[in-house]
């Protein structure tokens, strides 16, 4: 037959030196039909080619090298239907095998239609979960939708005139049919983006089921003290008039505050200054504030203990003020005055003074000691208001001052704030009338507008307020530690996501989890009418659960108070003296919980999460933090944290900038298709896989465009073998390995390596690494260098001859393992390759037959060290003939008796020839192999000197060995139908060519 590989004992050691990029000449048929067409052969010599033209195998496949305009997304559609894209998930679940995966998704929020972030998202999801699903696993996978809160309630609302007058079941009803309506729109676009998923059976947080599972965590939490009830300053939207989690905030960079700088008269010297301020005018505390609205409140002035301030003289006006020594000059810069410094202090003597309150008349401010002073802006004392700080209600929580709101729910002032300010909302007309009264109280030093970072409510972009109101909150601070240490055992990807979410946790001491709105899952709690004591015990809420597993929680609106409250439960009182509390929970709690009502299993532990960075403070926070509350435990084992998308020159999208990209107008085009062509899902799934995900990801035509580009190039690639396919079949007409070319094993040896590769890049989520590794060997190892140099063996051998059968076993091979490789990021094409395979009739399909089968039989030991001597000598064959045709050759290589040598001679048992497996490699009409010059070189031959290392058994033999190649014109004619110069006569095809035709019958 031929020879196999067979050479010293030392071949069996694993090679090191990396296959490089091979250029070369054309070879017989491998010539491009362009050249052809170019080329200046005689009219008798065409003639003649095109006399055998019918006897050379050429590639035959209806598999198309591209799909025009709406070809792709039809196409997509077809393979969608003829494959069973929707029956994939529901044929894996029912596989009859111990290994699982699970990938529990996050609810996207279901108040809009999909987008370019969804399709970020769901990609990935999907190509991990179809991996998986082909290395054998069952795959759980429940898509879901985030269905409460704010957003979809004000847009439910916004489509319906006079809301206001609506009843709080008519609200609920008409965001439930917003939600449903948006639930639809994504779930279609997810299912034509390829995404497999149990599709029928998907969870919504309105489900009776979730929302019962949802309020069992929230009485196990309560019931182990991490939630309560408490009155403190939370931050609170206005707008939309509720309180608000940090998480759902947003920071206006530019925002404008009225900041003034306001005298507190002193009242009552502090004792350690009694003798530098007796006997004088008493001076005043200076105070700056951002926040004017908020003065009324005022209940102290607070200064940092340890810092130095001093006494000051206006030398215009003769008023004396107190500030912080640090802020001096600038203060005096800001308000136009020169101030000459009396005396100097520490902040621990201003302890035991007191001021005038600047607005309410007889109202005493006491001097506090505070660590949340800071000397970086302002006076370095600070205007303390306890309902409208957090570091405010601490210092009054620790000196017992009072801690009255005097705003109400929509931003207004109350009753309590008195007859000028009643009703004024703080931001605007109730800023400008304190501002008025500090003025008229001789209080107002200088008012001067301020740019800086303040919050915002998310959805309506209207400013917030810090308001103390009662609401429920869990009690982070005492659950974050373990929460830390539960999350450093979760494998993050990347690792740098890990750090910022340790961070975040321990920034958060409690997390609001009440909201002043009715579209949400209730609080199930009842307070007493006269009291307003909570109500809240394992039976009331047992009771509550139940009505809500059968009616979800619209009963708790629609039922009257004695059906949903029993008085063995309300301990023997009368159920009417209670009322049903109106707060629901946060969507953050809501979701954070669905590890209870989707994850199967005792233990209740996904693999995975994988979600946008904004979950680090969302969803991955919330989730960590009710079950590690709840069960002492994490509820993923890994995390992947992708980042955003963005236009393609890193901007953000916009409707305004025009580069907002619909993925429905990615797949089937725009209206004007010149400037928006239909690309498909599979363009759209490979701009995800190739992306780097972990760092933000970038979008637009060009960016989509080189994604179609790479996807044709890839569909040539696997054009080519599929149609040398043809007449084959792999049961029956393949070669075993050790039958085979030395470099047709090597290319098994290659996909071995390619496939192990491949497969640990999913395994840690780098899916572009997978495009990489993909783009690369399909380029350079299949494309450049195999492709080139077998196609005179696939094109001019006998059909049915061992060394074409060789390299048609490898090419049916490496199709079945590229499309395995990147069936889960292309799926369509994947299985669009299949259906076209001329062997496999009625197959089963890409994801329903497994995943990359490559031998370990395949890594062969010495392997390289054979083909890349030989690429090595065929580098320095054609660089010496640049750009000339290297069949116009022969080729001569001369190297030393030695391990080389030997490697060369497994290529090439005789000395010359025109069939060898090593001339197949030099690309050349005929190779000789020597050990020495021949005599009869002429002195100006041109030879080409090369040395090539031999590392083998990791490096215990190394042999640098030299060789030499001499290149000349070969004097024999070239065959009318290999096309190598190998024959006689132009006018008679070569021996092997005559051999091959007399073997087909043919004269």
């Amino acid at each position: 037959m031929f020879r196999a590989w067979q050479v010293s004992p030392v071949a069996h050691a694993r090679a090191r030196v990396l296959l490089r990029a091979r250029a070369g000449g054309s070879y017989g048929w491998a010539r491009s039909a362009a050249s052809e067409a170019n080329s200046q052969q005689p009219a008798a010599e065409s003639r003649q080619d095109s006399q055998y033209r019918d006897t050379v195998l050429l590639p035959n496949s209806r598999f198309p090298a591209q799909l025009p305009g709406r070809l792709q997304p039809e196409t997509e559609l077809e393979t969608q239907q003829k494959c069973g894209f929707l029956e994939l998930y529901s044929w894996q679940r029912q596989r009859k095998t111990k290994q699982e995966f699970c990938l529990h998704d996050g609810p996207p929020y279901a108040n809009g239609d999909p987008h370019v972030g969804h399709a970020l998202n769901k990609i990935l999801k999907d190509i991990t979960n179809r991996f998986y699903v082909m290395r054998g696993y069952k795959v759980h996978y429940v898509p879901g939708w985030d269905c409460h809160g704010l957003p979809i309630e004000l847009k439910a609302l916004s489509e319906v005139k006079e809301a206001e007058n609506l009843s709080p079941m008519q609200i609920r009803q008409k965001a439930r049919e917003f939600a449903e309506r948006a639930i639809e729109k994504q779930k279609s676009a997810f299912i034509r983006w390829g995404v497999m998923a149990d599709w029928a059976n998907s969870y919504c947080t309105f489900d009776p089921k979730y929302e019962a599972n949802q309020l069992r965590v929230f009485y196990k939490m309560y019931d182990k003290g991490f939630i309560y009830r408490d009155y403190k300053p939370v931050f609170w939207s206005p707008s939309t008039k509720t309180a608000l989690a940090e998480a759902e905030l947003e920071y206006n960079e530019q925002h404008v505050s009225r900041s003034v700088y306001i005298k507190f008269p002193l009242l009552k010297s502090p004792p350690k200054l009694t003798s530098v301020i007796d006997g004088s005018s008493p001076p005043s505390v200076l105070v700056w504030t951002t926040q004017p609205w908020t003065v009324p409140a005022n209940q102290a002035v607070c200064y940092m203990p340890d810092s130095a301030y001093s006494i000051v003289k206006c030398t215009t006006t003769g008023e004396r003020f107190i500030l912080a020594a640090d802020r001096v000059e600038s203060t005096a810069a800001v308000l136009d005055m020169q101030f000459e410094v009396v005396s100097t202090c520490k902040g621990v003597d201003l302890a035991d003074g007191s001021c005038a309150h600047p607005t309410i008349p007889g109202k005493v401010s006491p001097l506090l000691p505070a660590n949340h002073v800071t000397m970086s802006k302002g006076t370095g004392l600070v205007h303390t208001a306890p309902a409208h700080g957090m570091e405010d209600y601490s210092v009054a929580s620790h000196h017992q001052l009072p801690t009255d709101c005097l705003v109400d729910e929509s931003g207004s002032f109350t009753e309590a704030a008195g007859p000028k300010l009643q009703n004024k909302n703080v931001l605007e007309e109730g800023n400008e009338a304190v501002i008025q009264m500090l003025q008229a109280a001789g209080s107002l030093l200088k008012e001067e507008k301020y740019v800086h970072s303040y919050p915002y409510d998310w959805r309506t972009k209207k400013p917030m307020i810090i308001r103390a109101s009662k609401q429920w909150f869990v009690n982070t601070a005492n659950v974050k530690a373990a929460a830390q240490e539960a999350v450093k055992k979760v494998k993050v990807i990347p690792t740098s996501a890990l750090n910022r979410m340790l961070e975040m946790l321990d920034r958060r001491t409690f997390w609001c989890i009440s909201r002043q709105r009715c579209w949400g899952v209730p609080i199930p709690v009842f307070y007493q009418k006269n009291t307003g004591e909570c109500l809240i015990n394992s039976e009331t809420v047992t009771d509550v659960i139940k009505i809500v597993e059968q009616q979800g929680t619209d009963a708790w609106w629609n039922l009257p108070i004695e059906q949903l409250l029993s008085k063995e439960a309300a301990g023997g009182q009368d159920v009417l003296d209670y009322i049903k509390g109106q707060d629901v929970l946060d969507i953050w709690f809501d979701s954070g919980t669905s590890w209870a009502h989707v994850l199967e299993g005792a233990e209740q532990r996904a693999d995975v999460y994988l979600e946008g960075k904004d979950q680090l403070g969302g969803w991955f926070q919330s989730s960590l933090l009710t079950s590690v509350a709840a069960r002492k435990k994490a509820p993923y084992k890994t995390l992947v944290v992708h980042g955003f998308t963005l236009g393609e020159k890193g901007e953000k999208m916009s409707k305004s900038i025009g580069n907002v990209v619909d993925p429905d107008v990615v797949i089937n085009g725009g209206e004007d298709h010149s400037k928006d062509p239909p690309y498909g899902a599979d363009v759209l799934r490979w701009w995800v896989a190739e992306s780097n995900v972990f760092a933000e990801v970038l979008i637009g035509p060009v960016v989509l465009n080189a994604a179609r580009d790479d996807i044709n190039k890839l569909r040539n690639t696997l054009r080519f073998m599929l149609g040398n396919m043809a007449g084959f079949n792999p049961e029956t007409d393949s070669i075993p390995p050790s039958e085979m070319y030395i470099v047709d094993q090597y290319m098994l040896h290659l996909l071995q390596d390619y496939g192990n590769k491949v497969t640990e890049a999913y395994k840690e989520y780098d899916y572009s690494k997978v495009v990489r590794l993909l783009q690369t060997f399909c380029s350079r190892n299949l494309s450049n260098f195999y492709f080139t140099m077998i196609k005179d063996r696939l094109y001019c051998e006998e059909e049915k001859d061992p060394k074409r059968r060789s390299c048609q076993t490898v090419l049916a091979e490496a199709l079945d393992i590229v499309v395995r490789s990147f069936a889960p990021i292309l799926p369509h094409l994947a299985e669009e390759v299949f259906q076209h395979l001329p062997y496999k009739k009625d197959s089963e399909g890409v994801f329903r037959t497994g995943w990359i089968k490559a031998s370990p039989a395949w890594k062969k030991p010495g392997i390289e060290e054979a083909i890349e001597g030989a690429c090595a000598m065929r580098d320095s064959f054609l660089g010496s003939i640049s750009g000339k045709n290297a069949l116009e050759y022969e080729v001569i290589i001369v190297i030393e008796p030695g391990l080389l040598f030997e490697l060369m001679e497994a290529l090439q048992a005789e000395e010359t020839s025109s069939v060898s497996q090593l001339n197949e490699i030099m690309m050349a009409s005929q190779t000789t192999l020597l050990s020495e010059l021949p005599k009869e070189t002429p002195a100006d031959a041109n030879i080409i000197r090369g040395n090539f290392l031999i590392n083998m058994e990791g490096g215990f033999i190394r042999e640098d060995s030299s060789y030499k190649v001499i290149a000349r014109p070969i004097a024999k004619a070239k065959c009318p139908r290999c096309r190598r110069y190998t024959a006689d006569s132009s006018s008679t095809p070569c021996p092997r060519c005559l051999k091959v035709l007399a073997g087909k019958g043919s004269t």
